[in-house]
């Protein structure tokens, strides 16, 4: 037997038939793409090829006399009878056979074959399968070679101090160093095999792969994580990623470096701490000593002259002087609460809760021309892990502020739903983070705020209150103690329609397959229609854009009402939906909105807006606009909305 070719370098075929036409037409094949072959004319003469000449890829005839192929296969697969030097240990099978039946080819299978081919033979198909089992071998030498890469470089960093491990593309841990069983507790046993995120995190969010750390151009990626040992301590970690790529240049496993950073991120919160208790915590405690020191005596003073003066008119004055030196002690205890940023205590709270107990008090001290209204369905509710107190204290802060902001009556609303906030809603809300909340919205119809003091709202000590009846330290001691809680505030706001304060709490623990399903079920896309976004907000025009753009729709931008109009006259048979911002400078929603339809009455529009009054509302009913959209808005209510609208307009024609 010799070999067929003069390439040594080239893949070695063994083709083994009884039938020496077949040979010869097998050799002739894989000799035109380059490769070697060595023939064997049945199973005894193929097994001593195999033995002798170790090959790449194994051609074999399924009936042959003597040992047919089935049993040579077995052999191959199932006894070591040979240490063999071709690319795959054991090489693979080809089966080649005139039986079609399905019999025969669960019989091949079982016997250990990776391919089968049946007679007569295409012989591109044949070239095709062998190419295509001979990549796979080289593919799986690759793979064991780039790990035994990983394992031997990481081997010389098992004296570091630092955590070093590998995982592949499923979170598999492939490698774990000394530095990780010392940081983290498991031994290399216990944790190669293991998923990285069961192992290393207290709790599988539903969020965790969202946000996997996403490689730059170079590969990398660093950053810090809360992670747990073996033993529940809670730990944070200085990341950094690299992926590892194949020869191929595809990505085969992530090799990571952990530094435990715990104690230093303590020493950073201490001293955040400490830099904030040396501006505001300084005047909190020079307040404190001093005007604790003179309400003090003043207030025992006042509660002892009680006793002795019992004439009406003392009794009024001193009641009035108690009432304001008791009210002097609280803004001490304000300030010195906002200056610490208490924490009281947390557990899982039912907001319907919160809110029933809220309105049972503003509806018995509250003027009887503010009109109160709540909807929380408690039932559906999602609980928030906070501190009963502090959450009360906010709702009644924004209560109050909505109070003052009606002098003369208005409606008070205060409502509460579950939100999924998405990166398309967390992109128009840097404080925002994707995942389950509860929003708390208190709402009224007073004075509202004008823009240009909006942002200034929760400042320290700013107020637009008149001298004496504000501290300024209401909203700021709201936003701190949401902060603390992991949630954020919005504020909208339109001078003499009133304003809408959102608080978003982090929902605690819920059904997360069944809430997976509800959030993640597939959006409905569009048929290329063209949508005209009207926002005077650039972030917001952009990546609205963007996200219907993303769900197979053309969208286009307008800074204002003016710029819209130009847009909608010039491509208004190509539109078919205009998305409106209520509050714009030069040109606002409304006009903008009568303008289009006096273009064409048959204009489709969807109503945005932060605020939603009821005169806004009524004006909207006015237009001829029932869709209306409140900021921000997730995907899902951007592509419902415009779905509603659409189908609506189709259903029309």
């Amino acid at each position: 037997m010799n070999i067929s070719t003069d390439k040594k370098d080239a893949p070695l075929i063994l083709a083994i038939d009884d039938d020496k036409f077949m040979r010869l037409q097998l050799r002739r094949a894989m000799e035109e793409i380059g490769y070697r072959v060595v023939e064997a004319a049945d199973g005894e003469e193929g097994l001593a090829a195999y033995r002798r000449w170790h090959p790449d890829i194994v051609l074999l005839d399924a009936v042959m006399p003597m040992m047919d192929g089935f049993t040579l296969c077995k052999l191959i697969r199932t006894q070591n009878i040979c240490q063999t030097q071709s690319l795959c240990n054991p090489p693979p099978v080809l089966m080649i056979t005139a039986l079609e039946d399905r019999e025969s080819v669960d019989r091949a299978f079982e016997a250990g074959a990776n391919d089968y081919i049946t007679k007569p033979i295409h012989w591109a198909v044949l070239r095709q399968r062998v190419r295509r089992l001979l990549e796979a071998c080289r593919a799986e030498i690759d793979r064991e070679r780039s790990e035994q890469k990983i394992h031997e470089q990481a081997a010389l960093l098992d004296i570091a101090t630092d955590a070093i491990l590998v995982q592949n593309l499923d979170n598999q841990i492939l490698f774990w160093n000394k530095g990780a069983e010392r940081l983290y507790g498991w031994t290399s046993a216990e944790a190669i095999g293991k998923n990285v995120n069961e192992l290393l995190y207290k709790q599988i969010k539903s969020e965790l792969e969202s946000e996997r750390p996403i490689f730059d151009e170079a590969g990398s990626w660093q950053g810090e994580l809360l992670q747990i040992t073996k033993y529940g301590k809670e730990i944070i970690v200085e990341s950094r990623w690299t992926l590892v790529q194949s020869e191929q240049k595809q990505p085969k496993s992530i090799l990571t470096v952990n530094t435990d950073i715990t104690e230093k991120k303590q020493l950073e919160a201490q001293f955040l701490r400490a830099q904030r208790m040396e501006s505001i915590g300084t005047l909190a405690s020079g307040i404190a000593h001093d005007l604790n020191n003179a309400l003090a005596p003043i207030l025992m003073s006042v509660q002892l002259l009680e006793t002795k003066c019992h004439d009406e008119h003392s009794q009024r004055l001193l009641k009035i002087l108690e009432a304001n030196t008791k009210r002097s002690a609280d803004l001490v205890k304000q300030v010195l609460s906002f200056a610490r940023g208490l924490q009281g205590d947390r557990t899982n709270l039912q907001v319907a809760h919160l809110i029933s107990e809220i309105a049972k008090i503003v509806k018995q001290i509250f003027p009887k021309f503010i009109e109160i209204y709540t909807d929380v369905p408690s039932s559906e509710i999602w609980t928030v892990c906070g501190d009963a107190t502090q959450l009360q204290q906010v709702l009644m802060n924004l209560c109050v502020n909505a109070r003052d902001a009606m002098p003369k009556g208005g409606i008070l609303n205060v409502v509460a739903e579950n939100i999924f906030i998405d990166e398309n809603y967390a992109r128009m809300n840097i404080e925002a983070k994707v995942g389950k909340y509860v929003v708390i919205t208190v709402s009224d119809t007073g004075t509202g705020i004008p823009r240009e003091i909006l942002d200034r709202i929760f400042e320290p000590f700013f107020t637009t209150k008149e001298h004496g009846k504000g501290t300024g330290l209401g909203l700021s001691t709201a936003v701190g103690i949401v902060k603390g809680h992991g949630g954020f505030i919005n504020v909208y706001s339109e001078v003499g329609k009133g304003t809408k304060f959102n608080v978003y709490l982090p929902a605690a623990s819920t059904d997360e397959s069944k809430f997976s399903q509800e959030i993640y079920r597939e959006l409905p896309r569009g048929n290329g229609e063209l949508v005209l976004v009207v926002d005077d907000e650039d972030a917001i025009r952009e990546i609205t854009k963007t996200s219907l753009e993303s769900y197979n729709y053309q969208a286009i931008g307008a800074s204002n009402g003016v710029e819209a109009i130009a847009l909608y006259a010039e491509r208004k048979t190509n539109i078919s939906v205009v998305l409106v911002d209520m509050m714009m400078p030069l040109m606002d929603g409304p006009t903008t909105i009568r303008t289009l339809q006096k273009i064409n009455p048959n204009v489709k529009i969807i109503a945005i807006s932060g605020l939603t009054s009821n005169s806004q509302m009524t004006e909207l009913n006015r237009q001829s606009v029932p869709t209306f959209l409140p900021k921000p808005f997730t995907s899902e209510e951007l592509l419902k909305s415009l779905r509603s609208v659409i189908a609506a307009d189709g259903k029309k024609n």
